[in-house]
């Protein structure tokens, strides 16, 4: 390792994440103008009793905001079944409510019933950090999907299936 901090570390940052998978799930909320939401590679268990989550907003604004402002929101784990939700969420505008994209919980929140889980939460706690803020959740219900697919990651800016044939055991 170099003794010196490299130029622009912002960058270093980034790139460095880049090579560094991560998981995928959608995060949606119940906004004034209705339901949206957005893809998140930053989710992460923090405890089981009780479940306990977080992850990361990069902004306060449009669905990151929704998502921030709302008591309840759910996040979506999502597989390779499910990859076109991450895509969808990842770009500019959400679902319209009348899409028949969402389902609704017994809650009475919407959900996306196409995800591999879909965990209802409540927010413990939120820290601003920077231009991001940590989102420290309970979960209250879990709904798991009824089918499958391979796992899926982020890495290097696009979406990847594990297989078995990417096991190295």
């Amino acid at each position: 390792m170099p003794d010196e901090a490299p130029a622009n570390i912002a960058e270093a940052y980034k790139s460095a994440f880049r090579g560094h998978p991560a998981g995928v799930a959608v995060i949606t909320a119940e906004g004034p103008d209705g339901p949206t939401g957005l893809t998140a590679s930053s989710v992460a268990s923090v405890a089981v009793d009780p479940p306990v989550l977080v992850f990361s907003l990069s902004t306060n604004s449009g669905s990151a905001g929704v998502v921030l402002g709302a008591p309840v929101f759910v996040v979506h784990l999502v597989d390779s079944l499910s990859v076109s939700l991450a895509r969808r969420f990842a770009s500019t505008g959400s679902p319209t409510a009348d899409d028949p994209i969402w389902g609704t919980l017994p809650s009475g929140d919407r959900y996306l019933p196409s995800a591999a889980s879909a965990l209802r939460c409540r927010p413990l706690s939120t820290t601003p950090i920077g231009s991001s803020t940590v989102v420290v959740a309970e979960v209250l219900d879990i709904v798991v999907g009824l089918e499958h697919g391979e796992p899926l990651v982020y890495h290097n800016r696009e979406f990847h299936s594990l297989t078995d044939r990417s096991r190295l055991s």
